[in-house]
């Protein structure tokens, strides 16, 4: 394993800018997620350490080496990508020993090695299939073991789940990342699903239109996101278009005035708020605290674990409020109740939104 060192690394394809200015280190054995909407540049990104794309401007440095302008073959990487690329005519043991056989390596170690990868990935046995034979989560297995059996000191992962039913890409997600623990691989997750990213990363780095937006940890990127893009992007937010009227004081378009705890942002704000910080009470309960809005509840769906009400306040504007199903006091509230919402100043987040998608619903009025 292997430190990735990204330095001011920049992508254009003539006046477009895909990628611009990216500066970022992985430490060895780190699994770092590269996140963001289509065509922010995180795949270009992960492909320049690859070497299938040569940066524009800047550095990539492995380990001790400048591999800029290195060829994919002169870099110690293996890489899964989103469509697993098998070879059809090629059984499984031939598609993972490819790469071996590229590099010349001698075949008794090939057999060996490869045997050992299949292991790794739970598909001892399945030497003599081709891919057409295989479920598309044995393919996924397979293209892992491919990438792993060359020993890469870094593992690129480009989109690797995006083939797969949504209950087995929470079981092959677990496995990537237990895979990755074990054998203490530093590892790139390319995706644009924030659940994976989450699920599996030391670090996110969220990326918008070709530059980085944020990077932390996911509790860093949830809890106090930088911008209201990363909220947006990062879990589900509530957002108050307005203005900052005073110390820790934030007033809507539509008027209501809600209090929020730190520093405002210099550029032009808004408000955001976690639907799950939020509380519902009911029978004409109205919260002793400073950020309490009255309502009334439109919409009740239940999520299994957890039960989201919509609920619409005085002034048209929507708030989604989320509460563990279990914990409901009295069940759901039903559509057409009057209800108050209420939530701490330390759950309102202040950020810039000049970054922010336009909404499609809005919470400014």
């Amino acid at each position: 394993m292997s430190e990735v060192v990204l330095s001011r690394v920049s992508k254009a394809y003539g006046e477009v800018i895909a990628v611009r200015e990216f500066s970022l280190t992985i430490a060895e054995g780190e699994l770092v997620a590269l996140l963001g909407p289509s065509g922010c540049g995180k795949t270009t990104t992960l492909r320049m350490i690859a070497g299938f794309i040569l940066p524009t401007s800047g550095t990539i440095r492995i380990g001790r080496a400048d591999v800029t302008n290195e060829p994919p073959y002169r870099r110690s990487t293996g890489m899964v990508f989103q469509g697993y690329a098998l070879f059809p005519h090629m059984t499984v043991a031939e598609n993972v020993a490819f790469g071996l056989e590229m590099r010349r390596v001698p075949k008794p170690e090939i057999a060996t090695r490869v045997q050992g990868a299949l292991a790794r990935v739970r598909l001892a046995g399945f030497d003599e299939r081709y891919p057409k034979q295989l479920s598309g989560g044995q393919q996924q297995r397979v293209a892992l073991a491919r990438a792993l059996v060359i020993n890469p000191e870094v593992l690129l992962l480009d989109e690797p789940l995006s083939n797969l039913d949504a209950k087995l890409r929470h079981q092959v997600r677990l496995e990537i990342r237990q895979l990755q623990q074990e054998l203490g691989l530093t590892t790139v997750f390319v995706t644009h699903d924030q659940e994976e990213a989450l699920t599996v990363a030391d670090r996110l780095v969220v990326m918008n239109q070709g530059v980085v937006a944020q990077v932390g940890t996911p509790r860093e990127l949830y809890e106090a996101p930088a911008t209201a893009f990363v909220a947006d992007f990062i879990g589900k937010s509530n957002f108050f278009e307005g203005e900052v009227a005073g110390p820790g004081l934030f007033r809507t378009r539509s008027g209501h005035e809600i209090r929020f705890t730190g520093a405002a942002p210099s550029g032009p704000p808004v408000l955001a708020v976690r639907p799950e910080r939020i509380r519902i009470l009911r029978n004409g309960a109205a919260a002793a605290e400073p950020n309490t809005l009255p309502g009334t509840a439109r919409l009740v769906t239940f999520l299994g674990p957890t039960t989201e009400s919509i609920i619409e306040l005085d002034s048209g504007e929507t708030v989604a409020v989320h509460a563990p199903t279990a914990h409901l006091e009295g069940g759901a509230v039903e559509p057409g109740e009057p209800v108050h919402l209420a939530w701490s100043p330390e759950a309102s987040l202040v950020l810039d939104a000049a970054d922010r998608a336009p909404a499609t619903t809005s919470n400014g009025g």
